[in-house]
């Protein structure tokens, strides 16, 4: 694992604004057994169905996680696939069916009833019509034209991941009988399903790193050893994917298929969204039995900050309801263009309280540089790590030890920009460019608004002095 993402995944007091932090949506089939289930995932006993032939194979719903792959410049074409599309207008047309009882006893009660039943039936069809017709923007496409336009390019994906199970052999002087008469220890699978998007006629798969790679689970499995992208009405071809690219600071990933003639999505901008805008998810809730379901709902919120799993992120809240299996899906605007990638949900339980509706989709403004990168060099460009792992000094660890707040330095990778400046374990980063810094939050927010090349100034705190360094921030490169 490269440092910038040790910098961004250190230990964090009390950032969290949310009783219950929101989660990724993947669904895991046949997990390790566990008795802890924080990531409120959801689970079957079945084991795996194998490959029964080449590119094909059967899976019940699962989850996902992220990974990361490096793919040299000189084999992979520069890619710049997002453009700005014409949108064809469409009016809606909404239309409800009525139906009446029958019966030969009391007919005028009957007749009653029926009338009060169709006067319910009407006002609930129409106040339906009302809100979609109110939330569509103008010239919208009709939910079933939206979904009829985008859904061939609404993909599943099945990722395998392996893991190695923790010694449970031993007995209590720590003789492991099963390793000493050759048992060995054996590697465990499970497997994840979510959803991907199409954005090239050529293979390449838009969805979210936690898809492809395991940095959450109390396994951390990494990489998936295997992805397998599903599509088609019958949902039964499959294609083996390469995992071209993934950022897990912005939950996203590349994966690449061998096929021709696909159809693309149409991407949208979601800096034109507005609060209260019809917006509709495709995905494969709970697994691909569910293959392609379609929610609609509005867009509840724009920019909203969310910590997930220690990552700040800015999305798009939505009413849409989006379930465990629906990461990576598209999220449509009314002209069926991609406006946003799904991937989290908050809780069942937020705090004491039960909530619904509260889906969150990164922007696809956001999304565009970053996924161009992945293509293009397997990594996000130009990101500058320091190279550290380390964790915030408390007001309180401060005054007990006598020390200042500051990022107390635990790890220094060898060759890093850290290591070359000359920072060491146990130093304490007090301020960047005079600028004083209490938690590796605060440490990074100021990093990132550098490039990599920039030199800074770092203070640091060694054997009682401040001590100022030179630091020239390195380009963060992702490698398997």
């Amino acid at each position: 694992m490269v440092c910038a993402m040790l910098e961004n995944n250190n230990n964090r007091q009390n950032q969290n604004p949310y009783d219950s932090e929101p989660h990724y949506n993947n669904f895991y089939d046949q997990t390790p057994d566990s008795s802890e289930n924080s990531y409120e995932r959801l689970y079957s006993n079945h084991e795996p169905v194998k490959k029964t032939s080449a590119g094909k194979m059967f899976m019940k719903a699962v989850a996902a996680v992220a990974a990361l792959a490096i793919v040299s410049v000189s084999s992979v074409e520069m890619y710049k696939l997002f453009g700005q599309n014409d949108t064809k207008a469409i009016t809606n047309n909404t239309s409800s069916v009525l139906t009446a009882d029958s019966s030969t006893v009391d007919s005028t009660a009957d007749s009653s009833q029926t009338d009060s039943q169709d006067t319910t039936s009407a006002t609930s069809a129409v106040s339906t019509a009302s809100w979609i017709n109110m939330a569509a923007p103008e010239g919208a496409l009709t939910i079933p034209q939206i979904v009829e336009k985008a859904k061939p390019s609404a993909v599943g994906v099945s990722a395998v991941f392996e893991y190695e199970p923790s010694n449970s052999n031993s007995n209590f002087w720590g003789f492991d009988f099963y390793n000493y008469y050759g048992g060995g220890q054996q590697s465990q699978q499970f497997t994840g399903t979510g959803t991907g998007i199409v954005m090239s006629e050529d293979g390449y798969i838009i969805t979210n790193a936690h898809c492809v790679y395991d940095d959450e689970s109390p396994y951390k499995a990494g990489k998936a050893v295997s992805v397998t992208v599903v599509m088609g009405d019958d949902n039964e071809t499959e294609y083996d994917a390469q995992i071209v690219g993934y950022d897990l600071q912005t939950d996203l990933a590349v994966l690449k298929i061998d096929a021709t003639g696909l159809t693309p999505a149409e991407f949208g901008s979601s800096d034109e969204l507005q609060v209260g805008e019809l917006v509709v998810a495709i995905g494969n809730p709970l697994g691909f039995e569910l293959f392609g379901t379609t929610t609609c709902g509005i867009v509840s919120a724009l920019n909203r900050e969310v910590t997930i799993n220690d990552k700040e992120m800015t999305l798009i809240q939505t009413d849409a309801a989006i379930n465990s299996g629906n990461s990576g899906g598209p999220l449509l605007n009314g002209y069926g263009q991609v406006i946003g990638i799904n991937s989290a949900k908050m809780g069942s339980t937020y705090g004491s309280a039960s909530v619904e509706g509260l889906g969150f989709a990164i922007p696809i403004s956001d999304a565009k540089d970053i996924i161009n990168d992945l293509i293009n060099y397997g990594y996000v460009a130009g990101r500058p790590q320091l190279g550290i792992t380390g964790v915030d000094v408390t007001e309180a660890e401060a005054q007990r030890f006598n020390l200042p707040q500051g990022v107390y330095v635990y790890g220094v990778s060898e060759g890093s920009a850290a290591f070359e400046a000359g920072i060491r374990q146990g130093d304490i980063i007090t301020a960047i460019e005079g600028t004083t810094v209490s938690t590796m939050e605060e440490l990074n927010e100021i990093k990132n608004g550098y490039n990599a090349g920039d030199t800074v100034k770092i203070t640091i705190y060694r054997s009682g002095e401040n001590i100022d360094l030179n630091l020239t921030l390195q380009e963060v490169k992702q490698s398997d």
